[in-house]
């Protein structure tokens, strides 16, 4: 099974200079829930990203057609999403960037969405569209703003129609 897991803003932004652009916790809990003991697979901006390198407790895979295998410390490196999935076996999260969104968005059973209710004042990274004819929704929770979360959000599964 192949998901995309990722939070989106209203207009689908999802970074600024290579950064997330909203730092949600409850969001980060269910990321590492979701992920864990399962495959992830992004690009080589995204493992960039991560201020501690390759995620534990997870297969890292990372994409990249000129890289080089030390560059991604405790990951694997395959020049195409093709051939990574093809090294698969059981659940496999695409966590990133837009490009990789993008290519396995044709490819994918479900969305983890994380969908903010707002639309930041920057924004260079975005989202590829959702046709709304290819997925149904069977799960949604709803957060307000509290103490730790600045913005309204809502949890939603997408999965395929056949």
């Amino acid at each position: 099974m192949i998901s995309i897991i990722v939070a989106i803003s209203e207009n689908n932004a999802i970074g600024f200079e290579n950064k997330l652009i909203y730092w949600l916790p409850n969001d980060m809990k269910r990321f590492k829930a979701l992920t864990t003991g399962n495959t992830i697979i992004m690009g080589r901006r995204t493992f960039e990203s991560l201020p501690k390198g390759a995620l534990p407790n997870r297969r890292n895979i990372v994409l990249s057609r000129n890289g080089k295998a030390e560059d991604f410390p405790n990951a694997d490196l395959y020049p195409s999403l093709e051939e990574a999935l093809a090294t698969c076996e059981g659940e496999v999260f695409i966590i990133g960037g837009s490009s990789v969104y993008k290519e396995a968005m044709h490819i994918a059973d479900s969305l983890c969405l994380t969908y903010i209710y707002d639309t930041p004042e920057k924004a260079d990274t975005f989202f590829p569209e959702i046709n709304k004819e290819e997925w149904k929704e069977v799960m949604r929770e709803e957060h307000d703003i509290d103490e730790k979360h600045n913005q309204r959000y809502a949890f939603i599964d997408l999965e395929r129609i056949n």
